[in-house]
């Protein structure tokens, strides 16, 4: 799975939501930094090129849609995150979370319960 620039992942994100979309449709859930329509249709197709979307033609129009899943690219993304900034430790990364008092004690205890139902 190749790694996506900011304005890919922004594209998927609202391919994602809509499910399937015409290039007008995606552009018109842009709302800040619009493109010109022909740079949009050129990052889905660029998008296509990576195998994350594919697409039904009706004559020379073509509807878009995703084919790797949010979940997929999530974990892809999440594994990718973890090993390149917390040394493939998942431990560093709850603990960046607790320093920077993004999570609190109740929450890891909801996660503790989680860990140890999957036991």
């Amino acid at each position: 799975m190749q790694k996506l620039t900011n304005k890919e992942e922004e594209i998927m994100q609202i391919l994602w939501k809509l499910k399937k979309a015409f290039v007008k449709d995606i552009m018109e859930e842009i709302i800040e930094d619009k493109p010109h329509y022909n740079t949009l249709s050129t990052i889905v197709r660029n998008l296509e090129e990576k195998g994350y979307v594919g697409y039904t033609a009706y004559g020379k129009t073509h509807q878009y849609f995703p084919i790797v899943s949010i979940e997929n690219y999530r974990k892809k993304f999440m594994n990718t995150a973890i090993d390149t900034y917390f040394n493939s430790s998942y431990k560093n990364l709850v603990s960046f979370f607790a320093e920077e008092e993004k999570i609190s004690a109740d929450e890891l205890r909801e996660i503790l319960e989680i860990i140890e139902k999957k036991k």
